[in-house]
């Protein structure tokens, strides 16, 4: 039992280990730009280990994507206990998006960029369409709880935004975007709220 114990620790520890080394690799060179033998190589563990712990490359591809997701939501989630009202929440978003974009290592949203490297039925669809759903339900929650006139519509609009400003701030290397998402998500939402 304790040599089962052992082993059990032993592969968890290479799990973690290789999902971190991975997660570093694929933020600063893409998942798809990030070799198998190369996250082998920097998380200095055979590649038997990764096998045992992912099976192959699809799966610590899912598994990068589902730990950040969780770690956007959590970032999310623990960020707008800040904020006082289901307005200001629905704004909120905006400003802990801001937040990433003013992180030297910003490089876009991982899953719009791995969506745009994957090949039709790839896996990482399966992962992102998880992260849309949770965005888009999300801002409809708080659109719902701010008692906006039509909150399926301005979910849709503040998830749009939400992409563009992503997009953005990447690709024009322009951390304040968020000044300007944020004007725009408080008239898109001052808009659709009862007077």
């Amino acid at each position: 039992m304790a040599n089962h114990e052992l082993d059990t620790d032993r592969s968890e520890e290479a799990r973690i280990r290789l999902l971190d080394v991975a997660a570093g690799l694929f933020d600063r060179e893409g998942i798809h730009a990030v070799s198998l033998d190369r996250v082998i190589e920097h998380a200095d563990i055979p590649e038997s280990e990764l096998r045992d712990a992912f099976g192959g490359r699809t799966e610590l591809i899912r598994a990068y994507l589902r730990l950040r997701h969780g770690r956007t939501r959590e970032q999310v989630v623990r960020g707008l206990v800040s904020y006082r009202t289901p307005r200001d929440k629905l704004i909120g978003v905006f400003d802990i998006q801001g937040e990433a974009f003013a992180e030297p290592a910003f490089r876009g949203c991982v899953f719009v960029t791995a969506t745009a490297q994957a090949l039709p039925g790839d896996l990482v669809e399966e992962v992102t369409a998880e992260y849309r759903t949770w965005l888009h339900d999300l801002f409809y929650d708080l659109a719902l709880a701010a008692r906006a006139a039509q909150p399926r519509e301005l979910a849709e609009q503040l998830v749009l935004l939400y992409d563009g400003a992503g997009i953005s701030a990447w690709m024009d290397s322009r951390p304040g975007t968020v000044n300007t998402s944020r004007s725009i998500a408080t008239a898109l939402v001052d808009a659709a709220l009862p007077a």
